[in-house]
């Protein structure tokens, strides 16, 4: 699939300061294209972009800024996250996934487990002495969402498409 698209949740900027400076010091350097994201579809197929641009405003105004925790650290096998518990969030990821029914890849069809990834392609030694070390330094925190993002993959760069501000006042 050439450039596909990709949803996020935009991080609050002290939490998004904080997880991006320990992925800058622990994430491969060649590797790190990124900021410190949280990924709620890996890809969505190029024809959808209006259909995403058009639906995601609509998801967006509906809901208040979704709530979310800092819940300690995720063992990616040969990397490290921070483990995020965000009931909210996953129900609005629900919804959009039910939109785009028959649309989703096979990695968006999985149950997904709220992350911010802050190092990845190292040795499963490497991540469990990452994990080892920042364990105590983890503390719950909690936070909002403030948006959804939209990005296009550009193989290995994103490109920012837009930022949708979550508007309403109900929680899913």
């Amino acid at each position: 699939m050439s450039n596909p698209f990709i949803v996020t949740a935009k991080l609050p900027p002290g939490v998004h300061d904080w997880a991006n400076a320990l992925r800058k010091e622990h994430f491969p350097p060649e590797r790190n294209h990124l900021h410190a994201h949280v990924t709620m579809f890996h890809s969505f197929a190029p024809s959808l972009l209006e259909e995403l641009k058009t639906f995601l405003p609509l998801i967006a105004k509906e809901f208040a800024p979704p709530q979310a925790c800092i819940s300690g650290l995720m063992d990616l096998g040969k990397g490290t996250a921070i483990r995020l518990e965000t009931p909210q969030l996953l129900a609005i990821r629900a919804m959009i996934a039910d939109h785009f029914q028959g649309s989703l890849i096979e990695q968006d069809l999985h149950e997904p487990r709220p992350h911010i990834t802050i190092q990845n392609k190292v040795s499963k030694q490497e991540a469990r002495a990452l994990q080892a070390a920042l364990a105590p330094t983890i503390e719950e925190r909690e936070f909002r969402f403030p948006a959804l993002e939209l990005h296009r993959y550009l193989g290995g760069p994103w490109e920012a498409v837009k930022a949708i501000p979550f508007r309403g006042k109900a929680r899913p």
